[in-house]
This record gives C-alpha cells, sequence and structure tokens, in this order.
C-alpha cells in the first residue's frame, strides 16, 4: 500500500452557473521514501491539490489517503512549506522553530526541544542566523527555516507548494541543491508543485504533470532514472535528461494543453518545444 494515496479526486468552486470544476479524477500514488514533483500551468489547480493532501480543503468526490486513513484535516504528519515562508516575524529563527517543536512534541524534556531544534537549524545551514528575527533574513534564509520547521515536525509527508517560486533564479538555484542535498540525508517523502519542468527533474524521483484547467487532471507519470547528486551543468547534455523533459512537455504542450496554453509554464519548457 502506497503512503499517499488520492482516488477519483475531484474538487469545484462555487455553485450554479457560476461553479468552476478546478480537478477532476485525480488518481496518485505515493510511496514512502520518493520524492515527487507534480509540474503545471500557473492556475491549473496545483494548489487546490496541495490543499486536499494538506487537508485544509476536502474533495467533492473521491478520497485521499494517508497510510490507508482518509485525510479529514490538517494534521502534524504532512507537513507544509508555501512559497511565502509563514514565519512569526516577532520570534527568531530559533523562536519559529522551536515553537513548531513544542507544540508537536509536548511531552518531551525542555533539553531534548532545545538539541531538536538546533539540530536542524543546522541541517540548513542557520546557525549564524539563529538569533535573528525574519525581517533580517533574506529571501533564501527565510525559506530555509520554513524548510527547517516543517521538517523538525518529523511529518510523513513533506509537502512543498511551489516554495521556490517568489526567489530570483540563483537563491532559488542554491535552495534547489539544498533540498537535494536534505533529501538524501533525510529520505523523507515529498511532493513538490512546481511549474518549473527542470526544477522537477533536478530534485524528483518521478515527475506527473498536471494538465491545463478548468477540470485539470494529472497525466502520465515519468520516471527520472538520473543519477544522484545531479549537476545541472551536466544535465544539459544528458540524452536521458532531454527525454525525460520532453516526454513531460510532449503532454503539457500537447493532450495536456488547452488552447492557447502557452502561458504559465516555465521559460525552459517553452525552449524545449522550440528545439523539439
Amino acid at each position: 500500500m502506497a503512503l499517499l494515496e488520492l482516488r477519483n479526486v475531484g474538487k469545484s468552486y462555487g455553485a450554479g452557473a457560476t461553479r468552476t470544476e478546478v480537478l477532476r479524477d485525480i488518481d496518485l500514488e505515493i510511496e514512502k521514501g520518493e520524492f515527487v514533483a507534480v509540474v503545471g500551468y500557473s492556475g491549473a489547480g496545483k494548489t487546490t491539490l496541495m490543499s486536499l493532501i494538506a487537508g485544509l480543503l476536502q474533495p467533492d468526490t473521491g478520497v485521499v489517503t494517508l497510510n490507508g486513513e482518509a485525510v479529514e484535516g490538517p494534521g502534524p504528519d504532512r507537513g507544509v512549506i508555501f512559497q511565502n515562508y509563514s514565519l512569526l516575524p516577532w520570534l527568531s529563527v530559533y523562536e519559529n522553530i522551536y515553537l513548531a517543536v513544542d507544540q508537536i512534541f509536548s511531552s518531551w524534556p525542555a533539553e531534548k526541544k532545545r538539541e531538536h531544534t538546533e539540530r536542524y537549524i543546522a541541517m540548513v545551514k542557520l546557525t549564524p542566523a539563529r538569533d535573528k528575527k525574519p525581517a533580517q533574513l533574506s529571501g533564501g534564509m527565510r525559506q530555509r527555516v520554513a524548510v527547517a520547521r516543517a521538517l523538525a515536525m518529523e511529518p510523513e509527508i513533506l509537502l512543498m507548494d511551489e516554495p521556490l517560486g517568489a526567489l530570483d533564479a540563483l537563491t532559488r538555484a542554491t535552495l534547489q541543491d539544498e533540498i537535494a542535498r536534505i533529501w538524501r540525508a533525510t529520505r523523507k517523502t515529498v511532493l513538490l508543485i512546481t511549474n518549473d519542468v527542470d526544477e522537477g527533474i533536478l530534485l524528483a524521483d518521478r515527475i506527473v504533470p498536471l494538465s491545463k484547467g478548468p477540470g485539470a487532471t494529472l497525466g502520465p507519470g515519468v520516471i527520472v532514472d538520473l543519477e544522484r547528486p545531479r549537476d545541472r551543468k551536466a544535465l544539459n547534455h544528458d540524452p536521458r535528461f532531454k527525454e525525460i523533459r520532453g516526454a513531460v512537455i510532449h503532454y503539457l504542450l500537447g493532450p495536456g494543453a488547452g488552447p492557447k496554453a502557452d502561458k504559465g509554464v516555465s521559460g525552459a519548457a517553452r525552449e524545449a518545444e522550440a528545439v523539439a
């Protein structure tokens, strides 16, 4: 049995003539320890999909299960990392992470909570900034705090909703490398939502494309059988990388595309189409 399963999941918003179908017929399985990237257009319903898995929304049809149990609300077994960091501005790096640890592991002795918090601060290389407030940090550093906080909760699955989308290109590349390093160290089950095909290939074991909405659905998954750790410069010359990229792009700009569906897909995707 897969760790996470979605069966025939659908979600709409509104009522009557204004009702809009966002997702339909969503089927997905994620195994324990697997890193899966869902890649799709902006506005296609990726955040709605993540919210259904996180328990922030309930599906209109179908079921979402984790370890065979239906997801009926948020829980500590799912750690969520959002694009906007969601840090408490009056707390330091240490305090933002410690607060989550204290809530999840309330029965632990204070010293164990402190050591646990410090461990994850070190994991994301923020020990020198442990006493700084979010306003004193760069965007990349704030996202590192969000990653550390989610990991410190020791969830069954880490849900990442376009966590690098607001960052500049250089910071985004650095954080991609950090996420890959942390995943290799922890082997945490991860679901990444992104509109960047290359990011999905760099990080994931499997890419699942999401068609353009309304009524978006998942296309066929593509196994990313490239050796880790992956070097983004070397990947550009790897025939298998190009094959994987081409398969994802083919679906997004072919069967998964609506009319004039060239907007909202990463520039890398359009470049791939141009040279295909």
